[in-house]
């Protein structure tokens, strides 16, 4: 994904989009470039590499007078990431400016037949062919010259258009790819989401496919069809401040301590606690509108995700079938969504997502409701298309996540998941009351065994100082350690560019342990348990091949020192919310060690916070 940041109506706007593609460079962040029309021109600047590098051409246009401006990060897709590539992108005739989001799927045979016509090409972007088009259709009015080129692009798209002649008006559009409006006194903002809009206005409206919005600094029109809408505003729902780091040196460091606050809000906000003891707990689920006896007579459960979230969804298979005894199934969207899936609508579907705009897990949501059945999104972010797609959402409320390497969502979708399997235990009577108070108790216990397991930094990190020039890591585990396994390896992969694998530690002699020798770290997952026996056998297989081993074990675990290079010791006396309590060791581990080699882990090479094309 990439991300777009327009603003008309205040002044200095080159300076408000240069400051908001910082807020947004999670988003991509291998060019950036702004424009702004100049005297019936267009005038445009634009570096490879980071926002940084912008900011260096424009020191001496930030403070400007211009009223209207538009800026793009980008994270490519067509073309290298050099300057000719960089957005805006304009037209042949220099009149029009275009930002975009998504992919263009069809702009070969469209640039073939503009060049047919003697238009002429710069880049190696699709981007430019929706400049082209657009100043092929302009003749003054460019709302018009816009909706004409929309039917042509087949794909995914947010765009925003400047036209040199029409100082004081930006056109934006969406289709699969996230749009926002800011509405302010006297100014209106485009960007990809709040992070810029937040620090001008708390005031947004989310644009829908197919969607025009037509600003000025004093006029906001939202069009469909060739005509205008009536919309809504929303308030955004976190403060600027939460977008700042608070002092810590990292975004993925500040999320990771987040945590025990995020889950704490959570319990408050989802859990109304009875005065009696022995009364049972209500849960409370706002946008949740299912019947009793839908969740009676659902079939089964699909969980479609990616990424981090996919692995949340391992986890909370077994919560769910654990607690509600429902089957359950993790999918990848991916997959599900080309496989010819088996549904009716008695099969429950959810998606799990941070960013709600995850383009294999939207379009798996459609197939699904296509089927008849019904889908509850897990996300994060307020207004997203997945969460006004689907018939319930469950919000996470972490605030941004600004690190690209997902942390406080991961724990928040795994807490998220075991809210919804007791809720179901509690209405299918899958579970008496007593347990559903137990293991309520278990939630609302988290928040003090997170702030332990952050207190384990130092020790982390100088496990992380002894493996920082690894090449290559094993993560191994059992049950719910299996996805955590992956976590980690995930983590370290994304942020410290180690090449690492996550396995079900019974995979181990099917492969796996073919790598083992006295170079390579092996992190285990073995907690107190009914699996703990089987996973130390693993541990002792491991050290007869001269492993490196890193164990992650349980507090009063003493044994598992005689046969382990290094030991992480958690709380772990509340069963299966020990996942939770796992994550943030994974998380410090791959943090440190990123670090250390010398690694951006805010913003790593190759990666953006959410997958926004296929």
């Amino acid at each position: 994904m990439c991300g777009i940041v327009g603003c008309v109506g205040l002044p200095k706007a080159v300076r408000v989009v240069l400051d908001g593609l910082a807020a947004l460079e999670y988003r991509g962040y291998d060019s950036a470039g702004v424009a702004w029309p100049d005297r019936g021109g267009i005038m445009l600047v634009r570096a490879a590499g980071r926002v940084g590098e912008l900011g260096k051409l424009l020191a001496d246009a930030v403070d400007l007078e211009v009223g209207t401006a538009i800026g793009h990060t980008r994270w490519a897709t067509h073309g290298p990431p050099v300057e000719k590539n960089a957005h805006p992108q304009k037209s042949w005739d220099g009149r029009i400016a275009v930002v975009h989001n998504g992919i263009i799927d069809n702009y070969p045979r469209l640039k073939a037949d503009l060049e047919g016509e003697g238009i002429g090409f710069r880049s190696d972007t699709d981007t430019e062919v929706v400049a082209n088009l657009v100043a092929r259709a302009y003749a003054g009015d460019l709302t018009s010259a816009v909706e004409k080129t929309l039917p042509l692009l087949d794909g995914t798209f947010a765009l925003g258009i400047v036209a040199g002649d029409r100082p004081g008006l930006i056109v934006g559009a969406r289709r699969g790819s996230p749009l926002v409006v800011g509405v302010g006194a006297g100014f209106h903002l485009l960007a990809s989401d709040a992070a810029p809009i937040i620090p001008h206005t708390r005031r947004v409206v989310f644009l829908d496919d197919d969607q025009v919005a037509v600003i000025a600094s004093g006029a906001c029109e939202i069009r469909a069809n060739g005509a205008a809408v009536d919309y809504a505003c929303s308030e955004a729902a976190w403060s600027a401040e939460a977008a700042q780091k608070g002092g810590y040196r990292h975004f993925m460091l500040k999320e990771i301590h987040e945590q025990p606050v995020v889950l704490e809000n959570m319990f408050r906000n989802r859990l109304l606690l009875p005065p009696a003891a022995d009364a049972d707990p209500e849960f409370n689920f706002p946008d949740m509108d299912f019947s009793d006896d839908y969740f009676r007579n659902v079939s089964r459960i699909v969980l479609l995700a990616q990424g981090t979230a996919h692995h949340a969804c391992m986890v909370g298979r077994n919560m769910i079938e654990r607690v509600a005894r429902i089957p359950a199934f993790p999918e990848y969207a991916a997959d599900f969504r080309y496989r010819d899936p088996i549904l009716d609508p008695s099969v429950l579907v959810i998606a799990v997502t941070q960013s709600g705009e995850t383009m294999d897990t939207l379009h798996a949501v459609r197939l699904a409701r296509e089927a008849g059945c019904k889908v509850l999104a897990l996300v994060n972010a307020v207004g997203s298309s997945i969460a006004r797609e689907a018939d319930a959402v469950f919000y996470l409320n972490c605030g941004p996540e600004i690190g690209v390497a997902s942390t406080k969502a991961f724990t928040a979708m795994i807490a998220g998941l075991y809210f919804l399997a007791l809720r179901m235990g509690q209405i299918r009577e899958t579970v008496d009351r007593g347990e559903i108070r137990r293991r309520v108790n278990d939630l609302l216990g988290v928040g003090h065994r997170l702030q332990a397991a952050l207190a384990l930094d130092q020790p982390i990190r100088r496990i992380a100082d002894k493996y920082r020039d690894a090449n290559n890591f094993l993560f191994l585990g059992r049950g719910t350690g299996w996805p955590l396994a992956m976590e980690g390896a995930l983590k370290l992969k994304e942020v410290s560019y180690i090449h690492a694998e996550g396995y079900d530690a019974a995979e181990m002699k099917h492969g796996p342990i073919a790598l083992v020798d006295e170079n390579m770290p092996v992190f285990f997952i073995a907690l107190e348990g009914r699996r703990y026996d089987k996973v130390v056998g693993n541990i002792q297989e491991v050290k007869a091949r001269k492993g490196r081993i890193i164990v992650l074990a349980s507090r009063n675990d003493r044994d598992i020192s005689k046969l382990a290079d290094d030991v992480i010791r958690i709380r772990t006396e509340s069963g299966i919310m020990n996942s939770i309590c796992c994550a943030i060791p994974l998380q410090l581990l791959a943090y440190h060690i990123a670090v250390l080699r010398g690694s951006d882990v805010d913003k790593p090479k190759n990666l953006a916070k959410s997958v926004t094309v296929e």
